[in-house]
């Protein structure tokens, strides 16, 4: 008997029911990391069986959809993690944005899924260190993520040694302030500079309440949906984007592949992805 008790019939049951939550979409070859996570929370919540924890899933009780989805997600990041988008991002696309925007227009950037924070706050530490029309514009970091925990995790700015092992020493003793032999706490000036919300991506009435955007990052998640989420996401992220906007992804992630709605921008340290319309590239 495996380690949560289900059938085959039982694991397809639940995987459908992540997969119409989230997108992400979990195969046989995934069996065991979602067995251990069934695991865990049926110990958290104190269900005999695997059938008396998923009727509760179901039935919502205590908000255990929330608490079941947050224990899919995958939070692996650190700071300044595939820094070449981000000097791609005030060598060439804010400056590009800015000839779209009206005096005073501020500049929205979005990182989505971001994790424990560490990617809105790279960003935030970038435009400070590597963009001088930073103190001239009104910018705009958001940080959204489907899994509760790590947006409270991101409010309150606490890293470990990993989470910094990409940040040099004088990085570090400018927007962190030493907290513990092996931890670390950002400042609160860069902490206020970006707000966090929820958001699921295959939730177009969650990703539209949070506006238009400039820039959004959205790196390292499409790789967890099949091609149908893949496209619903692509169309999300699309509608969230000003005429002209950009989307950048993972490295290992290609949008052409995906969804016929962007084109596609080479520049010298990065390929992105723009929403047409923009009359700054053509």
């Amino acid at each position: 008997m495996n380690e949560a008790g289900e059938t085959d019939e039982e694991f397809r049951r639940l995987c459908d029911f992540l997969y119409r939550r989230t997108g992400m979409i979990f195969s046989d070859s995934k069996r065991y990391f979602v067995q251990r996570r069934i695991a865990e929370r049926m110990a958290a919540t104190g269900s005999a069986s695997f059938a008396s924890y998923f009727a509760r899933l179901r039935s919502d009780v205590a908000g255990e959809t929330e608490q079941f989805i947050n224990a899919f997600t995958v939070n692996e990041t650190y700071f300044y993690r595939e820094d070449h988008q981000f000097r791609c991002l005030t060598t060439d696309l804010l400056n590009r944005r800015l000839k779209d925007k009206a005096p005073g227009e501020a500049i929205r950037i979005w990182s989505a899924p971001c994790a424990t924070g560490e990617e809105p706050y790279s960003i935030a530490m970038w435009l400070l260190e590597n963009w001088p029309q930073v103190d001239e514009h009104d910018v705009e970091i958001i940080g959204s993520d489907i899994d509760t925990a790590v947006l409270e995790a991101a409010r309150a700015g606490r890293y470990g040694r990993r989470a910094l092992m990409r940040l040099s020493d004088a990085l570090v003793e400018k927007y962190f302030v030493q907290a513990g032999p092996e931890s670390w706490h950002i400042i609160e000036e860069l902490r206020q500079s970006v707000r966090f919300t929820p958001v699921n991506l295959s939730e177009p009435g969650q990703t539209r309440s949070h506006g238009v955007f400039d820039v959004i990052f959205c790196r390292n998640v499409l790789i967890y949906f099949d091609d149908a989420s893949r496209r619903v996401a692509a169309e999300n992220l699309f509608e969230n984007l000003a005429p002209g906007g950009y989307l950048c992804l993972g490295h290992t992630e290609s949008m052409s592949r995906i969804s016929p709605l962007f084109e596609v921008r080479r520049y010298a340290d990065a390929i992105v992805y723009q929403k047409p319309g923009g009359g700054a590239d053509g």
